[in-house]
């Protein structure tokens, strides 16, 4: 059997700086991350354009998208589709499509042109054994600096969950105001997670701090208000 070359998906990783690029999108140009210093930002792909699983996507982030400009995070979507494309499906969308109660939908965050798939290969969105002309449902979490902090990769035929991708955005984000970390399932409110001593002394002292509650010297949680949570994240 003949050998055959693999082609190497490369893709960042979480603590790189973001990958910069300048782009064509339905909101004019835009220079990510650039644009976006000082913000958090949600770069997204889909597959394709007039395809029913990205069209209940885009359709739910749009609904959501003043929820998630609440918490200082910006909108970016990807296809490998022109940007004429992007507007006639648009413009479906709000004039023929309801979902789940939405209808009327316009989005308003930039859909970005990729037709030679510069973007989708420099963030590795195109994964050649499960497309190699389509990009596949990629999330990456770009923080106000730049740096990316989280990615997410979903297959073709799988929507993405929308709650997750805000509870993450929060959680991420309370993580760096409070200096904690969040369990597995956290929303605000919960008890967070107190980082593990550094030293006996540390650990002696936990174990006897009233406001901690430490299950063992490793194990230590504290309350966090949902309000004092929200109120620092929140744009009022």
């Amino acid at each position: 059997m003949e050998n055959q070359e693999q082609e190497v998906v490369s893709m960042p990783r979480i603590g790189d700086p973001a990958p910069e690029f300048k782009a064509v999108t339905t909101q004019g140009d835009i220079n990510f991350p650039s644009d976006y210093n000082g913000k958090w930002s949600i770069l997204f792909s889909h597959p394709a354009d007039f395809t029913p699983v990205c069209t209940s996507e885009f359709m739910t982030f749009a609904h959501l998208e003043e929820k998630f400009n609440e918490a200082n995070c910006e909108l970016i979507g990807l296809s490998i589709d022109g940007l004429y494309s992007h507007i006639a499906w648009l413009r479906t969308i709000k004039e023929k499509i309801e979902y789940k109660g939405m209808k009327d939908i316009e989005v308003t965050f930039p859909l970005i042109e990729d037709i030679k798939m510069d973007v989708a290969k420099k963030y590795g969105m195109i994964q050649p054994n499960e497309d190699s002309t389509k990009a596949v449902r990629a999330v990456f979490f770009v923080d106000p600096k730049g740096i990316i902090r989280a990615i997410i990769y979903y297959p073709l035929s799988l929507g993405r969950n929308f709650d997750e991708l805000y509870r993450a955005l929060i959680a991420m984000q309370a993580a760096d105001e409070f200096g904690v970390a969040t369990p597995a399932d956290w929303r605000p409110g919960d008890d967070v997670i107190i980082g593990p001593a550094g030293s006996c002394g540390t650990a002696k002292d936990r174990m006897e701090d009233s406001e901690i509650d430490c299950k063992d010297w490793f194990f230590c949680t504290k309350k966090l208000d949902k309000d004092t949570v929200l109120d620092k994240i929140l744009k009022k």
